[in-house]
């Protein structure tokens, strides 16, 4: 399924925000893998929610982390 994820075309086999989100993060270390909100076609999706939410054919997701600092 083609999609768009972060302003780039990417090809998946992920049915789901969260298999979407796992597929784009596993290069990170455990530890680092928190802090992310995600937007399905323009509206945040809360992360309780990622497993039940289905992505579909040229959706645009955005996968964002929250970065501390001043």
């Amino acid at each position: 399924m083609k999609l768009m994820v972060n302003g780039e075309d990417r090809d998946t086999e992920a049915r789901t925000l969260a298999a979407l989100w796992s597929a784009e993060t596993e290069h990170l270390e455990p530890a680092s893998r928190r802090g992310f909100a995600i937007a399905l076609n323009g509206e945040v999706v809360r992360a309780a929610r990622w497993d039940e939410t289905t992505i579909d054919e040229g959706d645009r997701v955005e996968i964002i982390r929250a970065v501390a600092g001043g």
